[in-house]
């Protein structure tokens, strides 16, 4: 039995969220968790895509020779994928400062382990 596209991305989607879940709550390192959250997040913007998948379905561009009947039922629905662009932006930005802030942790503890840098408390 051959699966769906659909519900394959959907498994890969949820795959991506437990790793993702798994690294940034049991994982010592402070940049493994920092990918964990970022496989999160890429779990989620595949999951949104996933919501957006029309089988057959064309790209949501309108062209001069098309019938609008046709486009309305045969077009993939565009709000999905503007949401994920918008979100790989931010997460660009928020892991560029994640890692900004995983790189003064350690210039000040010299350790990216959460139990070095959390039981350090000489302050």
């Amino acid at each position: 039995m051959i699966m769906s596209t659909q519900l394959v991305c959907l498994f890969a989607a949820g795959a991506f969220i437990v790793i993702g879940l798994f690294a940034a709550i049991f994982i010592d390192n402070i940049i493994k968790k920092i990918i964990g959250i970022a496989f999160i997040e890429e779990g989620v913007n595949l999951f949104i895509v996933t919501l957006g998948y029309k089988a057959g379905g064309v790209v949501p561009i309108f062209l001069e020779n098309m019938s609008p009947d046709w486009f309305v039922a045969n077009s993939a629905y565009p709000l999905p994928q503007a949401l994920v662009l918008t979100s790989i932006v931010i997460g660009a930005s928020t892991l560029a400062v994640m890692l900004a802030l995983a790189m003064v942790l350690y210039k000040k503890h010299g350790s990216l382990s959460t139990k070095v840098i959390l039981g350090d408390k000489n302050d």
